[in-house]
């Protein structure tokens, strides 16, 4: 078993989507580097069809460039994509019925039903929020 990640990684000449291997092996200080020295090979244009090829999910940050919501496309053979976009202040009504300006982020996950069941994928979609909100959890697996 394996867990490819695809990270999409804007360049002078457009998207690419280099491919982080074995993942489920690397920790989190591996993982940072890893991207570092892909996005860095994908920037520079030294990049090679074979760091882009296979990949199991793929992870698309299109809020960096203010993007509020999409739906992000699957790219065969994946299985799923996630979508994250631009934090923006919204007006959220509090528990007590109070409204306030609150920091929210839009996610989206596009998977593949014949693969992921919906109650998986939206239990992963609810711990990405949780994380999000408490990077923490992270760090203690809770």
């Amino acid at each position: 078993d394996y867990t490819d990640i695809s990270i999409a990684v804007a360049t002078p000449k457009g998207l690419v989507v280099p491919v982080l291997r074995n993942v489920n092996d690397l920790s989190f200080a591996g993982i940072e580097k890893e991207l570092n020295r892909m996005g860095k090979k994908a920037r520079d244009g030294t990049i090679s069809i074979d760091d882009m090829a296979g990949g199991t999910f793929t992870i698309s940050n299109g809020g960096v460039y203010g993007s509020m919501m999409s739906t992000p496309i699957i790219n065969p053979p994946q299985s799923a994509i996630l979508g994250m976009h631009n934090i923006t202040q919204r007006a959220v009504v509090m528990r007590n019925g109070s409204i306030e300006a609150r920091p929210m982020m839009y996610i989206a996950l596009t998977y593949d039903h014949r693969l992921i069941d919906g109650r998986e994928a939206v239990t992963f979609l609810k711990m990405i929020k949780e994380v999000v909100e408490d990077p923490r959890r992270l760090l203690i697996d809770a």
